[in-house]
């Protein structure tokens, strides 16, 4: 491909991620208008197209020269080990089955990460034009604009997004928390986009987020935005399975509880 971003190496590493999730999305975006071959992984739901690649890569080509001593991680095979210490983790299209459905509610994102956790992360909608960014000493924005801190609310006057896919519920050990979860809910969301509903999160638009087995691109970009945003976040093993769980303090803490008990 003959595209190629410009960006200075002496740009900050949350202006980095910004032009990154952005670039990467209105890319997406032209070659979606344009037609697509659309590939399948682990079933049908589980799809991959040209955008993906096309987009990882350039992703990844950038990365390599501005920030060339740090580590890359991406969903569709992007790798390089860095010496940094620090990981670039990379969903150049989240939401796929979405994406190629013609649905509005796909993004980029991107999370950097280091020995200590995430630092930051960063989610661009092309949809709405909407961009999130969020880390460790750096509030939530969204478009540039701080969000407020999320304020408490009970679970039961929450919407929880999730997302578990339909083979998965034959497991009892998997069925059986989800049940106990939404049974605790106001009302349940499924979307299709994990970076997506995080950042619906973080802005109060939706009230927790509950999922097992999610993949670092699918989660640490959110985790980002969540906890800058004044959101809490937590991994949980129960029952052979690693539970993702996001949203406001008290509501998490209420869908813990269910969980743990279940």
């Amino acid at each position: 491909m003959s595209v190629e971003w410009n960006v200075e190496p002496s740009v900050s590493d949350a202006e980095l991620a910004v032009f990154l999730v952005t670039s990467a999305g209105s890319l997406a975006s032209r070659m979606r208008d344009e037609g697509l071959r659309t590939d399948f992984k682990t079933s049908i739901s589980d799809v991959v197209t040209a955008a993906d690649r096309a987009a990882e890569e350039l992703v990844m080509q950038t990365l390599r020269r501005v920030r060339p001593d740090d580590g890359i991680l991406g969903e569709e095979g992007a790798a390089h080990t860095g010496r940094s210490g620090r990981t670039w983790v990379i969903d150049p299209v989240d939401g796929t089955y979405n994406f190629v459905s013609g649905l509005a509610y796909w993004c980029s994102a991107l999370a950097l990460r280091d020995q200590d956790g995430v630092v930051l992360g960063a989610v661009h909608q092309p949809s709405s034009g909407e961009t999130w960014l969020g880390g460790r000493d750096l509030p939530t924005t969204l478009d540039g604009k701080q969000l407020e801190p999320l304020a408490d609310r009970p679970l039961a006057e929450c919407s929880m997004a999730t997302y578990i896919h339909p083979t998965t519920l034959t497991d009892p050990d998997v069925l059986q928390p989800w049940l106990a979860m939404v049974a605790g809910v106001a009302t349940p969301r499924l979307f299709g986009s994990g970076s997506m509903d995080l950042s619906s999160v973080a802005t109060g638009r939706i009230g927790v987020w509950a999922q097992h087995s999610t993949a670092e691109w699918d989660w640490l970009p959110g985790q980002a935005i969540v906890e800058a945003a004044g959101g809490r976040t937590a991994v949980v093993h129960h029952r052979g399975h690693r539970w993702h769980i996001a949203g406001n303090p008290l509501a998490v803490e209420q869908l813990l509880q269910r969980l743990q008990a279940s």
